[in-house]
């Protein structure tokens, strides 16, 4: 992409953040994007004037270890610390729930103000107020969760497969779904149709619901540590090779199906993937910096932000698709707005 002209550099504003970019997102309210960084701050940027200082909130004791966009506004973080916090658009930061000494891994929220986090091997439910609603306790340590697109359910990651919780049951008792090996991630397809898991084993497993049948997908050089559906749930876009994977999710799935690759060539590997709200546009970015957003249908490729300032670790889209944020390992952060002018 020598000689590319790059989004950044014409609609987008950056900082140098100081420590790695842990986590990031855009508040549901449209007017914040911030980003989580492993010193405990979270940098807080208005998308109305992004090239005034973002404000800086000492979240954490420790390293923001996870990040999410809460139900309504703002974010909420999980630390090394035992904390759970929430910062509002305004700026506002309380605790929502401690933890002692346990690390907090991950968290999730989703719009009808449920939220979740990990420590260790349990995902705490906690409501829209912050109080404790259960516990879901896992037979080993939990790497990864995620809401269904109506919040009815929960599904958690962990060694041997996944567990799927309905989050309103009177009694708690998963769905297991079963697969040898150490699952490090997981996705709900759109439609809640699929799980898919994320695997050690640079390969990823998904179940189709309706008849619990097994989906292998596999043939990746590094560990997929990045998968999200598209908007419509008709493709599956993950990082771990040197291109973006896209698997369908239609026509029967993936199964026996070769996956359509894009934006390859530049030896780099992909470490980050985010799929746009409303269009089969997919960001991606690589672990040399690169960062470039790829039309599915069309393989047309645009670059955003040019290589050598860190491994992408953090990618995501405002909720109408109008700002892309990134970060990366070395601190920079980007903040690019693609609405129209």
């Amino acid at each position: 992409m020598s000689g590319a002209e790059y989004l950044l550099d014409g609609r987008g504003t950056s900082h140098s953040l100081g420590a790695w970019v842990a986590g990031l997102a855009f508040g549901h309210e449209g007017k914040t994007c911030i980003f989580g960084t492993t010193d405990g701050v979270l940098h807080r940027a208005l998308l109305a004037a992004p090239k005034e200082p973002w404000a800086q909130h000492k979240a954490h004791q420790g390293a923001v270890l996870s990040l999410c966009a809460d139900a309504k506004d703002g974010v909420i973080s999980g630390g090394d610390d035992g904390r759970v916090m929430r910062l509002g658009a305004d700026g506002t930061l309380v605790e929502l729930a401690r933890y002692g000494s346990r690390w907090v891994d991950h968290v999730a929220a989703h719009e009808s103000g449920l939220r979740a986090a990990v420590v260790g091997k349990a995902v705490h439910l906690l409501d829209g107020a912050g109080a404790a609603l259960k516990s879901l306790a896992h037979p080993t340590s939990v790497t990864g969760i995620a809401f269904d697109s109506k919040g009815k359910r929960i599904a958690a990651s962990h060694y041997n497969g996944a567990s799927l919780w309905f989050v309103a049951a009177k009694e708690d008792k998963p769905r297991s779904l079963e697969w040898k090996g150490s699952h490090i991630g997981v996705e709900i397809s759109p439609d809640g149709t699929h799980v898919v898991t994320a695997m050690q084993e640079n390969t990823l497993h998904g179940w189709r619901l309706a008849d619990g049948q097994h989906m292998r997908m596999a043939g990746y050089p590094a560990k997929t540590k990045s998968i999200a559906f598209t908007a419509k749930g008709r493709w599956l876009a993950t990082s771990g090779a040197d291109c973006i994977v896209l698997w369908p999710f239609f026509g029967g799935g993936p199964m026996g199906k070769a996956p359509t690759e894009l934006a390859g060539g530049d030896q780099a590997l992909c470490s980050a993937v985010a799929c746009h709200p409303q269009q089969e546009v997919v960001a991606a970015g690589f672990d040399d910096g690169l960062v470039l957003i790829a039309e599915v249908t069309s393989g047309r490729v645009v670059p955003v932000a040019a290589p050598g300032r860190g491994a992408v670790s953090a990618l995501a889209w405002s909720d109408s698709g109008t700002h892309l944020a990134f970060g990366t390992e070395a601190g920079f952060a980007g903040l690019i707005d693609l609405s129209r002018r």
